[in-house]
């Protein structure tokens, strides 16, 4: 399965809550998560074949910055 990660400013349990039905509502994320511990608030989403350019969308929708984890 795919993976793909961003950095992003989603840092704490109320952020996650809010960015939730966004990620949530993105049919080519099967499953995500945010390491709210990493300084740059790593959030890895898995799916088979997710699309970056509308997972970006949805986090920015929900108000947060993100972008690609240059490799």
């Amino acid at each position: 399965m795919p993976t793909l990660q961003f950095k992003t400013s989603i840092n704490c349990a109320n952020c996650l809550r809010a960015v939730t039905p966004f990620l949530d509502a993105e049919a080519s994320v099967e499953k995500w998560s945010v390491d709210t511990s990493n300084p740059n608030k790593i959030l890895t989403v898995e799916g088979a074949n997710p699309i970056p350019e509308l997972i970006m969308k949805s986090v920015a929708q929900a108000g947060f910055d993100i972008e690609p984890l240059a490799a």
